[in-house]
């Protein structure tokens, strides 16, 4: 496993509590990847034991995280953690952290101080998932065309979900340093004249028109029905949540909701395409979130690879970057949150 740039450098990628006195245990430690619709934790007795007692919580099921993680050690009846590591779908940058996709807001400190821990740890989520990336067997990653990755490489990380998450990892030698940004709300860019009308759309509505905008699951929606206002008339029925449109994309091929897929799709391979070129991401590009997984084989069908490529004189460069689905949805982030406490000092 690679080994960690220098701990100063790394820990301007996360916010910690930790209590005062003697130097903290390191477990048993409570693993948490927190985004906007669910809450994805885990245990780790101790530090050769792999993760165990994974549960999937609703976060609008509990009013706060604090009591989302009581629900969690009681139902699994489980002791006091020493520690925790929580890898949020957000930015953090101090001991105040508010969620951009959920109400939920907590103080570091305080959330510590609550659940009795030593010692809580909490950064982005896809730092912790860029963290996991070396380490992820072949049985859980899905290959979508390229060469083959440069050994030693950068990789890069993007994900839609409840929100789209972006990251990477940089490689020295033997050293990686994961990248934290919010690279989900750049601008998001057209390629013809058909998109260029559809960003009018979603630019009345929004205004600033990021690429989390379409490339989420709300973004789905909203780029399901900026396709029926191109249509100019309202197709029955008309779909009201992500799910629905992913379902009927997924059954009819002829449906709105089909060609919505299909140009969620090409967003995504533009969006993936900039991110390997800003990254020099020889190494591979990896897609993660809930969404793309879901979607099977007609990812690999749909334009998402030809979108990446197409980059004029830099397609042969991109050409030979593989990219790959990551499709076990539950335990990267959360190794990756583990992996952050041990390098984190």
């Amino acid at each position: 496993m690679p080994r960690a740039l220098p701990v100063s450098l790394f820990k301007t990628m996360f916010d910690s509590s930790e209590a005062p006195g003697e130097p903290h245990p390191g477990h048993p430690r409570l693993l948490g990847d927190i985004g906007g619709t669910h809450a994805r934790l885990g245990w780790q007795p101790s530090a050769q034991a792999p993760l165990e007692r994974v549960q999937v919580l609703r976060c609008a099921d509990h009013p706060g995280l604090a009591e989302a993680l009581q629900h969690y050690l009681a139902t699994q009846r489980l002791p006091r953690p020493a520690c925790a590591a929580l890898a949020m779908a957000n930015p953090v940058t101090g001991d105040m952290v508010r969620m951009t996709n959920h109400h939920w807001a907590f103080s570091i400190g305080a959330l510590r101080r609550h659940l009795g821990l030593r010692r809580l740890l909490v950064l982005n989520d896809f730092t912790a998932l860029a963290l996991s990336l070396p380490g992820l067997p072949a049985a859980v990653l899905r290959a979508v065309g390229g060469g083959q990755a440069l050994p030693g490489g950068a990789l890069a990380l993007l994900g839609p979900g409840t929100g789209l998450g972006v990251s990477g990892l940089s490689r020295q030698g033997a050293a990686v340093l994961p990248l934290s940004g919010e690279g989900g709300h750049v601008s998001l860019a057209v390629a013809d004249a058909r998109e260029f009308a559809l960003l009018e759309v979603l630019q009345r509505r929004f205004g600033h028109v990021s690429a989390e905008r379409v490339l989420s699951g709300s973004g789905l929606l909203a780029l399901y029905q900026a396709m029926q206002a191109l249509a100019g008339a309202a197709p029955a029925p008309q779909w009201q949540t992500p799910a629905e449109v992913m379902a009927q994309g997924l059954a009819e091929p002829d449906s709105l909701a089909r060609q919505t897929l299909d140009q969620f799709c090409a967003f995504l391979g533009s969006v993936a395409g900039n991110l390997a070129l800003t990254l020099g991401a020889r190494g591979g590009v990896f897609i993660g979130g809930g969404i793309v997984p879901r979607m099977g084989a007609l990812f690999e069908a749909s334009p998402f690879r030809r979108r990446f490529e197409d980059k004029g004189r830099f397609g042969p460069y991109l050409q030979q970057i593989p990219t790959w689905v990551i499709d076990d949805p539950l335990l990267p982030a959360l190794q990756g949150a583990s992996l952050a406490l041990d390098r984190a000092g």
